[in-house]
């Protein structure tokens, strides 16, 4: 009498079991991925002054080269964050850095400004394509236990980044010129590279559906954990069962339209584009803000510092809520509490230093370390084989709301509205976004598992995604 097969099924494999050295060390591949992405954006910034004062170009000539960036990470997050499906997330967070990487270190030798707008914008599809995909795969290696925290903390080493591109700019551009910080965010990708090759597992949901060779797909559940024999013999081959995205043969993208998820995609976006909207007019408009209030540069520096530093503290706070309590209610309360703490930023002005500075980092608390929580939440939400499109797309979208908010407030500038009444306004939206994610929670969340499993069938019947017999697997979203 024949054996039975091994079955094994993700994301219950994952979810049913402790995280190892072997899931940390992705987790960690993934981080750095993130901060050096976090470090070639922001660098830019630093480095911009002191290419106009070498090419003689005026303040206004600068703007090309902020937004070229820009428009390639909207460009990589949209157009090729889905190549994923059809390459797998390893090779494509690889090729990625290896183009940011290449084309910061081709921006040395860039003599004006077309074609260092050009190289900024092609650096900026490959941040955008790499970042989809590390989330994708730091969600997969990890349990849904620890999901949205682990997704918070790669997406802190982008905000690590941002503030390293500050500390590099001020030791190595007054004695050694703003190319040599190029050097630097040139051979961060480029050196990290080879360990990407070596260490980065592909996606295992992705080798399942593609029906890679079953010892490869194994390997993989091996390293997760140890106890599994090394090999089967007397066996057949293991059957291998995916999470589906309950729409049959779609594309992940149009997966992102059927019946199911639409609801749930139109509404991440909406609020995609509140928080990037907050965050940007934030990051822009504060320092201008407090210099024409009167403040020294020392003490705008540490205001608009302080934003980034909460959005750091609140991931430690956010993502084991989101994990143990659940990501929709920690989301949403953590958005009507920035909608007090906006306000209280707008009261603030009028008050001591002290105070001003403290509601500048609880604002950021919740508008920087609300954008985290909401990519952990994307994360949480979508399945494996929907997740780096999903994400994707989300950021896409959301740059919409990033390009809108900075105009927005400076047309309320120019309108003579005080800094009060603008950070009153900005309270607002933050409301609108806590309701937003509420409804999400109501239609998506634990309550409505049990539910979506009595609902009707979906549009086409899931196919079996494994090697040998044996059906996959369908669930709802993973939260």
């Amino acid at each position: 009498m024949s054996q039975q097969p091994l079955r094994l099924h993700l994301p219950d494999f994952v979810d049913e079991r402790r995280m190892t050295p072997y899931q940390f060390r992705v987790v960690a591949l993934c981080g750095l991925v993130m901060f050096i992405d976090g470090f070639d954006t922001q660098a830019i910034s630093y480095m911009a002054p002191h290419i106009a004062d070498e090419w003689g170009l005026s303040r206004n000539a600068l703007g090309p080269m902020f937004s070229a960036a820009l428009v390639g990470l909207m460009v990589g997050y949209m157009a090729l964050s889905p190549l994923s499906d059809r390459f797998g997330h390893k090779r494509l967070v690889v090729a990625a850095t290896a183009v940011f990487g290449l084309t910061t270190l081709g921006a040395l030798w860039a003599g004006n400004v077309t074609e260092l707008v050009v190289l900024r914008f092609v650096t900026g599809m490959g941040l955008g394509a790499a970042a989809p995909s590390a989330v994708a795969l730091t969600g997969e290696f990890s349990p849904k236990r620890l999901r949205a925290t682990f997704v918070l903390a790669i997406y802190c080493g982008f905000s690590v980044g941002f503030v390293v591109a500050g500390l590099a700019a001020g030791w190595l551009i007054e004695d050694h010129g703003w190319r040599s910080l190029l050097w630097a965010g040139a051979a961060a990708p480029i050196v990290l590279i080879p360990f990407l090759v070596r260490w980065l597992p592909e996606s295992p949901v992705f080798m399942i559906r593609r029906n890679v060779a079953p010892e490869r797909v194994y390997a993989v559940f091996r390293r997760i954990d140890g106890t599994l024999p090394p090999s089967l013999p007397g066996q057949t081959e293991p059957v291998f069962s995916v999470e589906e995205n309950d729409s049959g043969q779609r594309t992940a993208f149009s997966s992102l339209f059927t019946r199911k998820w639409l609801w749930g995609t139109v509404l991440l976006w909406l609020v995609f584009m509140i928080n990037l909207a907050e965050f940007y007019a934030l990051q822009s408009w504060l320092p201008s803000i407090m210099t024409d209030l009167g403040h020294p540069m020392n003490v705008v520096v540490a205001a608009t510092t302080l934003t980034t530093v909460g959005g750091i503290a609140a991931a430690f706070v956010t993502g084991p809520s989101m994990d143990r309590l659940g990501p929709y209610r920690t989301l949403a309360v953590l958005y009507l509490v920035g909608f007090g703490c906006l306000a209280l930023t707008g009261v603030a002005f009028h008050a001591p230093l002290w105070v001003l500075l403290t509601a500048n980092f609880f604002a950021g608390c919740c508008v920087s370390g609300g954008q985290k929580s909401l990519i952990a939440l994307a994360a949480v939400f979508y399945p494996a084989p929907m997740r780096s499109t999903g994400v994707g797309w989300a950021l896409g979208v959301g740059r919409v709301g990033g390009i809108l908010g900075p105009i927005l407030v400076g047309a309320a500038l120019t309108l003579n509205w005080s800094p009060s009444a603008v950070f009153y306004a900005m309270a607002v939206p933050m409301l609108a976004a806590g309701v937003t994610v509420a409804l999400l929670g109501m239609r998506y969340g634990p309550s409505r598992q049990g539910a979506d499993r009595t609902d009707p069938a979906p549009d086409t019947e899931a196919p079996s995604l494994s090697h040998g017999a044996g059906p996959a697997v369908g669930q709802g979203p993973s939260v």
